[in-house]
């Protein structure tokens, strides 16, 4: 985890007091304890649990109720996609997930995105910019891969690909749209367009309302099928 991942797109997400509370699943107990050491040293995190496969991860995120789950996909007894899946469909308020895996899969992506995680981050990256990915999800933003993104479009769209055209966005929600495209945050944005938070938070709801997304990153991945955003294309 210690070459940066040229082009991975993060959204800053506002800085807040709060710590957010997570718990780490991971089936090679190295991993998970060396993640959980240098995660509770970034500033703003606080290491709740460990789970060694997605059935302890399920259990002990029911149980201990952190913010954020980091989810590894290669898991004995049950694997992180379904281990998110089940998790976020259960009768409580689930906690958010960020997937992580050492494997830059397209399959993984479309999965983790289908199973309602939040983010999608590589072991590989340096530990700061895997907590800025915990800490963006959790103030309830998403974060993927740029190129991962690009692949997912292009090989195997989803079957909202034609959504973009029949949701009757306004100017401005197609704006902020593009600007979310761009892994701006939501205070990024207000000060892009020149508006509030509140008013962002608002045409943020109904961009991914009105496109039947289930988060910001899956409303991105519209915008791209779309052809609302162009890999590689800016402005």
């Amino acid at each position: 985890m210690t070459g940066p991942e040229a082009g991975a797109t993060t959204a800053t997400g506002p800085d807040t007091n709060a710590a957010v509370t997570l718990l780490i699943a991971d089936d090679d107990a190295v991993t998970r304890s060396g993640l959980r050491t240098l995660l509770a040293l970034q500033p703003g995190i606080v290491v709740v649990g460990e789970a060694a496969d997605g059935v302890e991860a399920v259990e002990r995120a029911r149980r201990l109720r952190p913010d954020v789950v980091l989810m590894d996909v290669r898991m004995p007894r049950l694997d992180g996609i379904e281990a998110t899946r089940r998790l976020l469909a259960g009768p409580a308020e689930p906690p958010k997930v960020v997937v992580i895996t050492t494997f830059e899969n397209d399959g993984y992506v479309t999965a983790a995105l289908g199973a309602g995680a939040a983010g999608f981050v590589l072991k590989r990256l340096p530990v700061p910019e895997i907590a800025r990915a915990v800490r963006v999800v959790a103030a309830g933003e998403a974060i993927l891969f740029p190129a991962a993104l690009r692949r997912l479009v292009t090989a195997r769209p989803l079957d909202s690909a034609e959504a973009l055209p029949q949701a009757a966005l306004t100017v401005r929600e197609e704006e902020v749209l593009r600007l979310m495209a761009t892994g701006l945050s939501n205070p990024e944005i207000a000060r892009s367009c020149g508006v509030s938070l509140e008013t962002v938070k608002t045409h943020v709801g109904n961009v991914l309302t009105k496109l039947g997304a289930q988060n910001r990153t899956h409303a991105v991945v519209i915008a791209y099928e779309s052809g609302l955003v162009v890999p590689g294309v800016t402005g």
